[in-house]
This record gives C-alpha cells, structure tokens and sequence, in this order.
C-alpha cells in the first residue's frame, strides 16, 4: 500500500499522472453487451483474461494509475443482480487482475468504488443504512483486496459523499473523490460545486476529480473554479447514450489530446478518459507530454507536493 500521496509524483515529473480510460464500454465492444446490473463486473469471472489484455493495453499506451474492473461490483449491485456469487468474489478477481498487470512496473492499481445506485439517478430508493454499509464494506474490500487507494468514481449526492468521506478519513484510506456535474456545476442532488468542494477539502483526500462529464460542462468548470487543491478529471467521450447499448465514441484522441493540452494552465494533478475512451486516448496523452517534455507546473502551484486542504 502507498505511504505518501502519489500526487506528489506529478510535481517531481513535471506533469499530471495519466490515469487509464474506459473499462466497461471497452469490455462491451470486445466481447459483448451485459444488461445485468453488475455491467461488466462479470467478465472478471468470465472473460479475466480480456479484462488483463485491456489493463495491460493501458500500461503500455503510458498510463500511470489504472482502475480495477469493480464499477459494479458493490454489495447492492450484486445483490440487485440475484447472483449467487457474493461481492467479494467479483471484487478481489478485479483486483487481482489488476494488480497481476501492474507488477513489476510503477503503476498505481486505483479501486474503483462507484455510487451505490444508478450514477444519474436523482433520487434514493434505498436507505441511508444501506447506503453506508454499501460503501464501507465495498471500500474496505478494494484495500483488503491490494489496491494502492480508492478512486470513488462519478459520485454526485452529497450524502453518499459524506459517508465516504467520513469513513476513509476515520479509517486512514488514501482517497479520491470523483464528482459528476450538471451543467449548472451542481450535484444530482442540489448543491453548488463550491458548498461540494468546500466540505470535501476538510478530509483532507489526495485529490478531488471530476469524471463522466462532457466537454462543454468542463469548459464551464475551469472557467469558473480556482484549483488551489490536488484536481484532475476524465471526460465522457461518448455520444452521450447512457444506457447499457454500447458506448460510441464520440471525440476522437487528437481532439481529446486537445482539451488536455488547453487544460494544463490551470495545473491538474492527473488526467485520463472516462466513457468512449479507449487505449488509444491515453497512448495520445502519452504523446502530447512526451513533446512537452519541458512543461513546467506554473508559479502559482509550483509547490504542489506540500498542497494541501
């Protein structure tokens, strides 16, 4: 397990971390559309070494972090699903995945820990006692499991943010929180990204993301939020169909490279593709920093390993 915030590995580098990009909708196309509420989770059962080939893809193409396959593998998905198979089977064959692809290099293996429920879904149809055991048993088996920490994935009601954020802090997990956004910069569930970040900042996590939003809503949230925090994001690059149908890809790797690049005035700690992405987006972010071999973080972060909230 990582002792120290790997962020500050972006300051000695002098760039952002690459995280990896899409895992379902990449398992999806490869080997076929899963409508069960557990997505793809089921393919590290079934297909693992589909699921090793893709990790495996995003190493090689320059990733930094990548995610295990665990975006449903949470107690109420698999209990949702009828499966005779308990969490923890789906959850450690992820994580052991990942971590078989990650040995012997660098690479971080971030947990992925999704919301309980349907990540644009409004409104709660479960209670708030399941809502915390969700996520404290789903949390605590991705670190049993290995990982290095725990990426909480297009989380976007402030009560489920502060059951995470109260139990990793209290428990010591090296966290993330990952926002989704509507594009008036509020949660599903109300509240202005501002109230958002502000109370995240008092748990002091590794960083705060934002994932799963598309290009237009991130133009607004960098002209309109002051980063004096660990940041970094991974935009949809679908066409926007939410369903379980396969996710097109809708914003090609050159033009994804571009955002990245107009993106890095404002100093994120890590970048990487989110929905519709694939190997090819991160091997092209590997190229962009490649050729800004000299990019400097600017003044006003260059202390970036000691930030903190």
């Amino acid at each position: 397990m990582i002792q120290l915030n790997p962020f500050s590995l972006a300051a000695r580098i002098k760039r952002p971390l690459i995280l990896d990009g899409a895992t379902g909708s990449i398992l999806q196309k490869r080997i076929g559309i899963d409508k069960s509420p557990l997505w793809t989770s089921e393919y590290n059962i079934t297909y693992p070494e589909e699921v090793l080939r893709l990790h495996s893809e995003y190493i090689e193409s320059g990733a930094d972090i990548i995610t295990t396959n665990t975006f449903r593998t949470n107690p109420l998905a698999v209990k949702l699903a009828g499966t005779s198979r308990s969490y923890k089977q789906y959850l450690n064959k992820a994580v052991k995945i990942a971590l078989e692809a990650a040995a012997g290099t660098p690479v971080l293996v971030a947990g992925s820990n999704p919301p309980a429920e349907d990540c644009y879904k409004e409104d709660r149809t479960i209670s708030n006692d399941e809502l915390i055991d969700n996520n404290k048993k789903h949390i605590s088996a991705l670190m049993d499991a290995g990982c290095d920490f725990v990426l909480n994935e297009t989380q976007s009601h402030m009560d489920e943010i502060r059951i995470i954020l109260e139990f990793c802090s209290k428990k010591e997990i090296p966290f993330i929180i990952c926002l989704y956004l509507t594009d008036e910069l509020r949660l599903l569930s109300g509240e202005p990204l501002h109230e958002v970040t502000a109370e995240i900042k008092q748990y002091n996590p590794m960083a705060v993301g934002f994932n799963c939003i598309f290009g237009l809503t991130f133009g607004k949230l960098v002209n309109k939020e002051i980063f004096n925090y660990n940041w970094g994001y991974y935009l949809n690059c679908g066409s926007g169909n939410f369903t379980y149908k396969e996710i097109k890809c809708d914003l090609s790797p050159i033009n994804y490279a571009e955002i990245i690049s107009d993106s890095l005035k404002y100093d994120p700690s890590f970048v990487g593709g989110c929905c519709g992405s694939s190997p090819s987006h991160i091997k092209t972010i590997r190229r962009l920093f490649n050729e800004k071999s000299n990019y400097k973080i600017s003044g006003k972060n260059q202390l970036r390993p000691e930030r903190r909230f």
